[in-house]
């Protein structure tokens, strides 16, 4: 069994390698080529959570298990909010062959899936950009989003201002290489203003965000809900969105406010939601059609994602003998 930490996993893939490691998971699920049932969460304490995503691909001779915690107050420790673990199964024999840092392969799939999204739904020419909460997946959104487009400026904001005074610095100097000024807002409506791109990333439970002040054009990422009694996302931009897209409709109305409560309140409804970003892949919806549109993107996250992540991740790392043998 092959033990690859975050520094190993670093060191043998790249963002861009993540967002096209996306785009297959994404296309598989479509495709029905993987399965991957929904997760199955467990309620803790004090708002936290234990969440198992098991999936399994026959095509790739692969199996695997995502075992990732989420706790909410660990930022305020220190702490990371959603460690993980993955555990890569060889599907011809049943051995574990991997073992890795699951919190790190979750930050990578995670802001990947925003930079698909951005890929595939956003204009070519983005200026702007714009994030909102700055926690332990903040970072890899980040670097997702610059790396699906070239842009100047992206503001961040969250509601401690110190945290976000430093990740914005840490970020500007972390990121340097792609070139864009990031900055810390002042509020989230500075935050959106003008923004062509924007990754909402907390586990709020209620909006944060105007959602009558983003302007046309813009495409939105919403990340941070996956709990039927949250959403972060303001209805009022379901109103205004020319499309609403899911990394996974099923597993989206399954399981976040975001859409669920918009639905409940007759906002919107299941019919307005038009597919998974796996169809858009396939043509079988229609993405971007002009620069005018806003396009909604909720993704919470399916196992299909953890499961060629990692693939690719093993692969890379036996080809360059990287991780510790054990």
């Amino acid at each position: 069994m092959l033990l690859l930490s975050r520094e190993d996993i670093k060191s043998v893939v790249t963002m861009r390698d993540m967002i096209e490691a996306n785009k297959k998971a994404f296309k598989m699920t479509v495709d029905q080529t993987i399965d991957a049932p929904l997760r199955t969460v467990i309620n803790g304490k004090d708002n936290d959570t234990f969440i198992f995503m098991p999936s399994y691909a026959p095509d790739l001779d692969v199996a695997g298990i995502k075992v990732i915690d989420i706790f909410p107050n660990n930022i305020d420790q220190g702490l990371m909010t959603s460690p993980a673990q993955v555990l890569l199964i060889d599907g011809t024999n049943g051995y574990v062959i991997a073992l890795m840092d699951g919190t790190y392969v979750t930050q990578l799939r995670t802001g990947a899936s925003s930079g698909a999204a951005f890929d595939l739904l956003a204009k070519q020419e983005c200026k702007k950009g714009a994030m909102i909460g700055t926690g332990g997946q903040a970072a890899t959104q980040l670097e997702a989003m610059l790396t699906a487009r070239k842009l100047e400026t992206v503001k961040i904001f969250d509601l401690n201002e110190e945290r976000c005074k430093a990740f914005a610095k840490e970020m500007q100097e972390e990121l340097a290489d792609y070139g864009a000024e990031i900055v810390p807002a002042k509020s989230s409506d500075d935050c959106i203003e003008d923004a062509d791109l924007i990754i909402t990333v907390t586990p709020s439970s209620k909006p944060v965000f105007d959602g009558t002040k983003v302007k046309a054009g813009a495409t939105l990422s919403c990340v941070g809900t996956y709990e039927p009694h949250k959403h972060e996302m303001d209805p009022e931009i379901l109103k205004r969105a020319s499309k609403i897209i899911c990394d996974s409709k099923e597993a989206a109305l399954a399981e976040t406010g975001d859409l669920l409560i918009p639905i409940s309140d007759g906002i919107i409804t299941e019919n307005d939601i038009q597919g998974s970003l796996g169809d858009v892949i396939n043509g079988t919806i229609k993405g971007r059609e002009n620069d005018d549109e806003i396009i909604v993107y909720e993704t919470v996250g399916v196992a299909a994602q953890d499961l060629v992540a990692s693939k690719i991740i093993y692969d890379k790392a036996k080809k360059a003998g990287i991780g510790m043998n054990w």
